[in-house]
């Protein structure tokens, strides 16, 4: 067993921190107060390939789920907000058209979306459905030539800047729960579709958006993957994804923990730093260790993926453990810099409310303890009782 990180991933993450300090930290206050993500950030991402994949030879090719989390850990450090937007554009988006998207599909989006000139998101929850992907009502109607789509979209990250969006729908209603759903490439700039952007107080500077349809008509040939394959195709996408947003959770964590320990080295209190004092010593050593054990979920997750394997449980362990060890060290970091902590500008303040945010993606801690069982239980049905 080999835990180094490839020289050729550490090269790239110490291109992508000189990236980080000219192209993202310069711009980084005027996004979050005006609370939104510029195209030319992803433009920036993706002219300089940063994102996770590539279009060579007229189809896209998927990189290393390693090399791509070492740089989704590194933004997430110094802007979760900004991160979750590469993410909601790559791992959620972008990835549908690799996944399931026809090579007519890749052809017209691929180029432009991993270059960042055009922008994707995935419009899969409403009000009525969270944790429970199936529960959605918007419909869509067979009709000469392609599909009417009608129904509202509640939380799409992305969704106030996106150019096309994946969008799943109720596409034969009496069917199984199962074979209900389809998945459709939409694009947004269509007339019928209305944007509300929502005043969210996490993951500053991305978007969370509102979108309404209201008989929008997608064509037979932008239908992703197969009719009624709706539902498995936007697991498979949240299972893939897990990945990635474990790795923003845990750069949440270690950007709020960098700054608490560099705080604990200059701050005084009674006449010691409170580096000096035992209890903070034990504290952050007692963290350290659990950011150790999350990365290295993480890492096994990743190796999962990059070698073929099934990483359906490996990626909600990750998620979840990466979730239980940023909720307190964010909060701790807080702690340490006390009342300055919820001053809004300062830059430990949001950490914890990403977490939040963090909790929330791809699944609650719950929904990963529930497929963190059901796969566990699969390898007992194999075993004989003692």
């Amino acid at each position: 067993m080999d835990f180094t990180i490839p020289a050729e991933f550490t090269r790239n993450t110490e291109k992508f921190d000189a990236f980080i300090k000219k192209d993202i930290l310069p711009y980084l206050p005027t996004w979050s107060h005006q609370k939104e993500l510029p195209r030319t950030f992803f433009h920036n991402m993706g002219s300089q390939g940063w994102f996770g994949l590539t279009f060579k030879n007229g189809c896209l090719k998927r990189e290393s789920a390693l090399k791509e989390s070492l740089i989704t850990e590194k933004l997430a450090r110094i802007s979760p907000g900004t991160a979750i937007g590469a993410l909601a554009h790559v791992d959620l988006g972008l990835l549908c058209l690799f996944l399931f998207g026809s090579p007519a599909h890749q052809r017209k989006l691929g180029k432009a979306a991993v270059e960042g000139k055009t922008v994707m998101c995935l419009g899969n929850t409403e009000n009525i459905a969270g944790s429970d992907v199936a529960g959605i009502s918007m419909q869509a109607v067979k009709t000469e030539g392609g599909w009417v789509l009608n129904g509202t979209k509640a939380y799409v990250t992305n969704g106030w800047v996106a150019d096309w969006g994946v969008i799943t729908a109720v596409s034969d209603p009496d069917a199984d729960k199962k074979k209900r759903l389809s998945m459709y490439l939409v694009d947004l700039n269509d007339i019928a579709i209305r944007r509300k952007k929502l005043n969210k107080q996490v993951w500053i500077p991305s978007d969370l958006t509102r979108l309404s349809f209201s008989d929008v008509f997608v064509p037979d040939d932008h239908l992703l993957g197969k009719r009624g394959r709706g539902l498995p195709q936007v697991l498979e996408i949240f299972t893939n994804s897990r990945v990635s947003i474990a790795a923003l959770t845990l750069g949440t964590a270690t950007g709020a923990f960098d700054l608490a320990v560099k705080h604990m080295q200059k701050r005084k209190i009674f006449g010691k730093h409170l580096v000096d004092f035992q209890a903070k010593a034990f504290e952050t050593s007692n963290f350290y260790a659990k950011l150790e054990s999350a990365r290295l979920m993480l890492h096994k997750a990743c190796w999962l993926v990059d070698q073929g394997k099934d990483f359906q449980q490996a990626s909600s362990l990750a998620k979840y453990l990466s979730v239980e060890v940023a909720r307190e060290v964010t909060l701790w970091a807080a702690d340490i810099f006390g009342a300055a902590s919820v001053i809004r500008e300062h830059p430990i303040h949001k950490y914890p409310m990403d977490v939040w945010g963090a909790s929330l993606g791809e699944g609650t801690q719950d929904v990963q303890k529930l497929i963190i069982f059901r796969q566990l239980m699969k390898k007992f049905k194999h075993q004989p009782p003692v």
